[in-house]
């Protein structure tokens, strides 16, 4: 096997016929300022081009369903292994996606509660017991003798599978048995009966039919008995009862009672039984296990009374029905409201009904997820909710501690191993404060993809190539520590990494960094270095080598600012783990909120400060975290949070039309001579209608192919090549570009293209100052990674209200994908924000960041349940001089 993966003439984007050299079985590190092309070498070459011969290694029948893959623009590649790409994208946008099973140490819980779990009674707590036959006979003459009915005994043999189950009704024939029971439905069978195989079906075989009264004979009794005995070895250990009439009417068909009984577990005082424990009883995604009033997802969506104005809800529902809502109550509109969003097949009207629904945790379940019978089971005291629930450092240590009986122990040793390996890996990938039960759509990029990390490391795999993207990110430097540790035990395994960073302490740690640029976009693509850490620091062209050999830094300001002495004040903050804090956040300052992963950061900002004077300011109706008081909010006139949410989910989105420049693009190709002279308006260039775009795309310049067991690919449209529009639109120039080409340009490019413009060329300018200059304007949403979305959003902020005072601006981690040098250009923007009178909030990690604001929030001591806390206030000074902040502790060197 070669030693090096041998890169010649990559091409791909922005890169100029790059060749490079990486070693095999190393830490690499690829960086360079952001939009160089570091991660098309990285991703959209290398990655790419391993996953192109993968796929080619499939045989003909696979491939026809997956579509060809594109070579990338590279002249040759060798020393290639099977790749894993592990990235920034959100783990999982499913609502069904946890913590727990994205790393699958829940498949392996739900395992151990069905071998090892004790079971108790869901209603009055005791432990249950099997019953045996004598005490189902009993319990069932207690539970329909009193009506002196005839009862059908069955036995349930099939419970919701598909199959035509021939084979299974012919034996039932042979055996004698007269009916069966189909899908709720009675059958003789001496009848053909012709089942759906793609449908589920419930079977019964019907064992007998007995009138029973209050008193019983001997001979019923027995009878009865024999019958139960039949059934359950029919069926598993089940029996179901069916009461079918009254005095005697025994064929009337009318159905008053059902109930199934198993000689497994019961529970006699209460009358209850239960069926065998299997590990599907302990899914939220099985009808076995989950919670049937929310299906397993712990909460559902109520209409809030509150929201519902009904000229409003009038004015956009079906023309003529306008005084429909007039003449309804409260209460009626709300159910006509729940019916109709069941009902209708019109998205706009279901998200405009959604727009008046709240979500509320499931009152059934409690936000458990699961059925009564499945959390009434434990393991060491525990339900498998109340588990799931701790942090995963407590769950790790509650198996350390974990006693069970030596049968128990025997039965569970292997999963035991599974699972303490597994949390282990995820502390050590410094996810300590995480809990398996935590919802994966509401993870950050940053910790998706240490979850990933973590996965890998306990598949144990070898020979693979890694590509990581900026795993840094979200981590605190007493973090980072933990990450490093981890991807060089995934190196010394026999694996190679390369890791697309701009983490000044990885890139210290690599074996070997290949530095990209020497700026970003058309500007970039070049290989400014490749080598050690040395070699980087000695290069005079490498951006990068500037700032690790400190020729360049960003510089700590000489005073922070004070503010202008008014605040906005929470008290008793509580929200997750919050200790009851009450925080003061000074305005006309440029404020960090900081500490360790998981100390209560998002959840004192995100959840509580924004969405409560979003409320009080907007009269919103968002959820808002746990607090007692808000004061403040009147020495602000408007709060805007830019997160780093994808800025759309399609191909259609992008930051010409987010950022809402494409309108005045399309209105200057309708104004040219030959758009009047054909009789084009600004509608003819946009790729949202018909009668310009491509209609075998329908504007989208890709074709969507859906992987099944891989993400989905898009490649582009064969009919337009990618380009949208159709040929006629193509024909028409503006300063001798078509459209696709305006929207092919970067917004460096743009911003010259475009500079005798003025209110389009400020709109471009302030996209180019929150360092974009590299993105193209057609580039597609969902090819920009979370940091670029937020800097997009900033972009759109700035260009509306960049002069605007008394505006509350939040953003959480804005340094996401940015090198120092970008950095830098990013702080300017936020200091100049500061300095029209705002005042900037900022979640972050990045100690360069940290060390220009003016005031500091840092909380702590560590996260999860040990965070929660203010451990320092003040200026950067003051926290690096406070013992108690671990943030102070990294930041002394930076000062």
């Amino acid at each position: 096997m070669l030693e090096k993966i041998i890169v010649r003439g990559a091409r791909e984007n922005n890169l100029k016929d790059l060749s490079v050299e990486i070693p095999r079985n190393k830490l690499v590190v690829m960086t360079g300022v952001s939009g160089s092309g570091k991660s098309t070498l990285a991703f959209g070459t290398i990655y790419a081009e391993c996953q192109r011969r993968f796929m080619e290694s499939l045989s003909s029948y696979a491939r026809q369903f997956l579509g060809n893959f594109k070579k990338p623009n590279v002249e040759s590649l060798e020393g290639l292994s099977p790749a894993i790409a592990i990235n920034q994208k959100t783990t999982s946008h499913n609502p069904r996606s946890t913590v727990g099973t994205v790393t699958e140490i829940y498949d392996y819980l739900r395992l151990l509660y069905a071998r090892i779990g004790e079971m108790f009674c869901p209603k009055c707590g005791k432990p249950i017991t099997r019953q045996s036959i004598d005490q189902i006979v009993t319990q069932a003459l207690q539970d329909f003798g009193n009506n002196s009915q005839v009862i059908s005994i069955e036995a349930p043999v099939v419970r919701g599978e598909k199959g035509t189950f021939q084979k299974e009704i012919e034996q039932y024939r042979r055996s004698g048995y007269a009916r069966v029971k189909i899908d709720g439905s009675i059958y003789t069978l001496d009848e053909q009966i012709n089942l759906d195989k793609n449908l589920r079906h419930t079977i019964s075989v019907v064992v007998d039919r007995v009138k029973i009264s209050q008193t019983p004979d001997a001979e019923t009794i027995s009878r009865i008995t024999e019958s139960v005995e039949t059934a359950t070895k029919l069926a598993d250990g089940l029996v179901v009862f069916v009461g079918s009439a009254r005095n005697g009417e025994a064929d009337s068909g009318r159905s008053l009672a059902e109930k199934i009984y198993s000689n497994k577990f019961a529970c006699i005082d209460c009358g209850i039984s239960i069926e065998d424990l299997e590990p599907s009883s302990f899914s939220f995604n099985s009808p076995k296990g989950a919670c049937p009033n929310c299906t397993g997802l712990g909460f559902t969506y109520e209409i809030d009374e509150n929201l519902i104005d009904v000229n409003k809800i009038s004015s956009w529902w079906t023309f003529g029905e306008s005084p429909y809502f007039q003449k309804l109550s409260k209460e009626q509109i709300i159910e006509d409201l729940k019916r109709r969003f069941r009902e209708t097949t019109s998205d706009y009207i279901r998200n405009e009904i959604g727009k008046l629904m709240l979500k509320a945790t499931c009152p059934v379940c409690g936000g458990r997820r699961l059925k009564p019978e499945s959390l009434a089971v434990r393991v060491g005291g525990l339900n498998i909710s109340e588990l799931t629930n701790l942090s995963i450092r407590d769950c790790l240590a509650f198996f350390e501690n974990l006693k069970l009986s030596k049968t128990a122990q025997t039965t569970a040793e292997l999963i035991l191993r599974e699972v303490t390996a597994r949390l282990t890996f995820l502390i050590n990938v410094g996810l300590h404060y995480l809990t398996l039960a935590r919802p994966a759509d509401t993870l950050s990029g940053g910790e998706s993809q240490r979850i990933r990390l973590a996965t890998q490391i306990g598949s144990g795999l070898v020979g693979v190539l890694y590509i990581l993207d900026e795993p840094s990110i979200g981590l605190h430097s007493v973090d980072s520590e933990k990450l490093l540790f981890t991807m060089k035990k995934l190196r010394d395994l026999g694996n190679s990494l390369i890791i697309v960073e701009h983490d000044i302490e990885t890139i210290e740690t690599a074996d070997y960094i290949v530095d990209i640029g020497p700026r970003a976009g058309v500007k970039g693509g070049e290989l400014v270095v490749a080598g050690t850490l040395e070699d980087v620091k000695a290069c005079e062209k490498s951006l990068t080598g500037q700032f690790l050999n400190g020729t360049r830094k960003i510089e700590v300001p000489k005073t922070y600012r004070k503010g202008n002495g008014k605040f906005i004040e929470i008290n008793g903050a509580a929200e997750n783990n919050l200790k009851n804090i009450d925080v003061k956040f000074p305005i006309g300052s440029l404020v960090a909120v900081t500490g360790p992963s998981g100390s209560g950061k998002s959840s004192l900002v995100n959840k509580i400060l924004y969405p409560a004077l979003y409320n009080t300011l907007n009269r919103g109706s968002l959820a808002c975290g746990e607090h007692s008081a808000l004061s403040g909010f009147e020495n602000i006139e408007k709060v805007i949070d830019i997160d780093q949410s994808p800025i759309g989910r399609t191909p259609r989105s992008n930051p010409a039309t987010y950022t809402e420049i494409f309108t005045p693009i399309r209105e200057l190709f309708a104004a040219t001579r030959d758009a009047r002279e054909r009789g084009y308006t600004p509608g003819r260039f946009s790729f949202n209608v018909k009668g310009g775009r491509c209609d075998a795309c329908e504007g989208d310049g890709v074709k969507k192919i859906e992987m099944h067991f891989l993400p989905d690919v898009y490649v582009p449209c064969e009919v337009c090549g990618g380009k949208r529009f159709n040929h006629e639109t193509l024909e028409v120039k503006f300063k001798g570009k078509n459209i696709y080409e305006v929207l092919e340009m970067t917004v460096d490019e743009a911003v010259v293209f475009f500079e005798n413009f003025p209110s389009l060329y400020a709109k471009l300018k302030t996209i180019q100052d929150v360092g974009l200059g590299y993105i193209r304007l057609g580039q597609s949403a969902t090819s920009l990674s979370g940091g670029e979305a937020q800097r997009v959003k900033l972009a759109k902020e700035l260009s509306k209200n960049g002069k605007a005072g008394k505006t509350l601006y939040i953003l959480d981690e804005p340094t996401t994908g940015l090198h120092s040098y970008d950095v830098a250009k990013l702080l300017n923007i936020l200091q100049r924000l500061v300095g029209a009178g705002n005042t900037v909030i900022v979640i972050e990690h990045n100690l360069d960041v940290i060390k220009v604001c003016d005031h500091i929030i840092d909380l702590g001591p560590t996260g999860g349940d040990e965070g929660g806390e203010i451990m320092a206030v003040g200026n950067p000074r003051e926290i690096a001089d406070n013992p108690k902040s671990l943030t102070g502790k990294f930041l002394k060197k930076y000062l």
